[in-house]
């Protein structure tokens, strides 16, 4: 080992000129030594940092992927609700046309119903009016008749005699006898 010791020391003391050694002058070597390492860390770094590189762009395409069919399917959703939208205002405009339409037709036919309660009414009114018209006229004849029949009979009353008075009945009794007569 010894050996080994003193060949390092004595290559670190050979001289520099046209000879090979190693320099230790720090300044001197540093780009080439950078050099030797950065050849190195590429040499043997290039597989992993491609496969990190590689592995990134796989994860940010499966990101964009994914993102490109949440948005087709975004799209996708927003262009049924347009059409289930659509589909619902055109029901809504049926239903409404559909009910203006129904409360015309109701509006007819109660108008209609009306006019014909009404004239019903008007007709329930005149027969009423014509019945207690007769009615009136009938009581104003019946009162009429019986103030008639009391002065006719006041008027007999004061007027007859028992002599009149039987030759009245003889009278009648003879017209209905002729009546009688004429019947048979």
């Amino acid at each position: 080992m010894k050996n080994l010791t003193d060949s390092f020391v004595y290559l670190g003391h050979w001289p520099s000129a046209g000879s090979f050694g190693f320099n230790t002058d720090i300044l001197a070597t540093n780009p080439i030594n950078l050099s030797v390492v950065f050849g190195v860390l590429i040499f043997f770094g290039k597989g992993v940092l491609n496969d990190l590189l590689d592995n990134r762009k796989q994860r940010i395409l499966n990101t964009i992927r994914n993102s490109e069919e949440l948005r087709e399917g975004a799209i996708q959703q927003l262009e049924n609700a347009r059409a289930r939208l659509r589909k619902v205002e055109t029901e809504a405009d049926q239903f409404r046309v559909n009910g203006y339409a129904e409360i015309e037709r109701e509006k007819l036919n109660l108008i209609n119903s009306t006019s014909r309660t009404l004239k019903q009414l008007e007709n329930y009114k005149n027969e009423t009016i014509l019945f207690e018209q007769q009615r009136t006229i009938n009581q104003v004849r019946e009162r009429v008749f019986q103030q008639a029949l009391q002065g006719a009979i006041g008027t007999l009353n004061s007027c007859l005699n028992n002599e009149l008075h039987l030759r009245t009945i003889n009278a009648n009794i003879g017209m209905f006898g002729t009546m009688k007569e004429i019947t048979d």
